[in-house]
């Protein structure tokens, strides 16, 4: 499949990546999860959705619907929040502004 082929299909399913987040919005609402961090990793799962797609037992449509719904489960993880490599997956609020580093690491230097 030629990249042109492969934009034209991406394109003809991006529909699907709100309809998931809107059957899920509880879920991104409820992880705190930025609507549109959340749609850029469905965008990415989508674009490698279409290209590894193999015809078989599934319809396209049905592939890229497991598949976005697959990364809208990762995309609540820890790690993918945070970008921390070994961090459990239920790790919850572990950022914290610079000010209240430096404020919590003033009485060390």
């Amino acid at each position: 499949m030629s990249i042109s082929e492969r934009n034209e299909l991406v394109l003809e399913y991006l529909w699907c990546i709100d309809c998931v987040i809107r059957q899920n919005y509880t879920l991104v609402q409820a992880a705190r999860l930025d609507r549109d961090d959340v749609y850029q990793s469905l965008a990415l799962r989508l674009i490698r959705a279409v290209e590894l797609y193999k015809p078989g037992a599934k319809s396209l449509k049905g592939y890229i619907f497991s598949q976005l719904k697959y990364e809208l489960l990762n995309c609540k993880s820890a790690k993918v929040r945070y970008r921390f490599c070994a961090a459990p997956y239920d790790l919850r609020d572990a950022v914290i502004s610079i000010d209240a580093l430096m404020e919590s690491t003033a009485h060390i230097m």
